[in-house]
């Protein structure tokens, strides 16, 4: 335990673009490793990228990779070495649910047991929370994720996400936005405190700048009513305010504001535009209706009031924007008619991370040829509730 408290005040003392650097010396000093490798996965979600100044390692796609492998899996995937008597260990670098990469390692036979892979995998998770940190200081952990140039309204979108999931007791969460590369205006937000978890779906209008200009407009006004301490129906209200004082009225958003407790499966919700929500639970899949709000900034001074219902442990929740939803078939059927039930239904068993990524290749399996002229945002959420994570439910 001291050794590894060593490495994680190296970690903290280093300058942002050598935390690999710290974390090859140490693994060279405690298991003999001959060679190590951290990829970041990329805005798409396909490939994992090698993290270098002068990348010379090509890009491995995450379905049909050993490090994808581990990577999909968020275990430790070990395969023979080029060099007899070594082994090559594929570790997933991951912070609170949120999975950022693979570090891969070439060892010795001999330190490659379950416990050697578990140190191992206490040193990724420093490293994981490091470049979490560092991203603020550093350009290099952002460059590796590129598979291609961003364009600006994109990197205006990414910049203002919280991570692509986050995991706790009561529950875990994943969310992904396509064109991964070329966001509009949609946008998911979210913040825990002890005993509640809000969630935000944002639609902004418009395309490309105009969309993302919008977006962070109103992505910034809740997260400053929120953190002011505003209920729900006070941050719809301070950012339809600030919307309308922008745009008055020209550019408006959806948004479904969303509040669990955190003990009792409460849920307080705003919703005031086209994002949408579905609900898994007990093989059945149902959208969850509320009554429709005016979107921010359509109007002045609108006014919003919050509605209520419950998640028990066990349920799976969707939420989806009008890009994937509206989307229509060849044969002109909305996909969020039946479609996205079926998809919901047929990935129940995966993680709720993996999720969105999959409803979102069905989703372009379903359109076919038509290519995709609207953000499609999708988050998904497992609740599992405080008594499953051991507590008490009446707290």
């Amino acid at each position: 335990m001291d050794r590894f408290a060593a490495v994680e005040r190296e970690l903290r003392k280093a300058a942002p673009h050598l935390l690999l650097d710290v974390v090859t010396a140490a693994l060279r000093e405690r298991y003999g490793v001959q060679s190590v490798e951290l990829r970041l996965a990329d805005y798409g979600m396909t490939t994992l990228q090698v993290v270098a100044e002068m990348p010379i390692a090509e890009p491995v796609h995450v379905n049909n990779s050993p490090q994808g492998r581990a990577f999909g899996a968020q275990e430790p995937y070990v395969e023979p070495g080029s060099a007899e008597g070594t082994l090559v260990a594929h570790l997933p670098v991951t912070v609170r649910g949120d999975r950022l990469g693979i570090l891969t390692v070439t060892l010795p036979e001999r330190s490659c047991s379950p416990e050697d892979l578990a140190g191992m995998q206490q040193m990724c998770e420093a490293l994981g929370h490091e470049i979490t940190v560092a991203q603020r200081d550093t350009d290099l952990y952002l460059i590796a994720r590129r598979a291609t140039r961003l364009t600006l309204g994109a990197e205006m979108q990414w910049q203002l996400l919280p991570g692509r999931s986050v995991s706790c007791p009561e529950f875990s969460l994943g969310a992904h936005l396509e064109p991964a590369y070329a966001i509009f205006g949609d946008n998911f937000d979210w913040s825990l405190s002890a005993h509640h978890l809000t969630l935000t779906v944002t639609n902004g209008m418009g395309k490309g700048m105009e969309a993302a200009l919008l977006t962070n407009l109103v992505v910034n006004a809740l997260r400053n009513a929120r953190r002011a301490g505003l209920d729900l129906p006070g941050q719809a209200s301070l950012a339809d305010q600030a919307v309308y004082a922008q745009y008055r009225g020209e550019l408006y958003a959806s948004v479904l504001l969303l509040r669990f407790d955190l003990a009792t499966g409460e849920v307080e919700a705003v919703d005031a535009g086209s994002p949408r929500m579905w609900r898994l639970r007990g093989g059945s899949v149902d959208p969850v209706g509320f009554d429709a709000q005016l979107p921010l900034g359509m109007f002045e001074e609108t006014e919003y009031v919050t509605e209520h219902l419950r998640v028990e442990p066990g349920d799976r929740l969707l939420i989806g924007s009008d890009g994937v939803y509206e989307t229509a078939s060849t044969a002109g059927e909305h996909y969020g008619q039946r479609a996205l039930a079926r998809s919901l239904s047929a990935h129940r068993f995966l993680p709720s991370e993996q999720v969105p990524l999959a409803v979102l290749r069905d989703l372009r399996d379903y359109r076919g040829a038509t290519p995709l002229d609207d953000d499609a945002l999708v988050v998904c959420m497992d609740w599992f509730g405080r008594e499953s994570a051991g507590g008490d439910a009446s707290e």
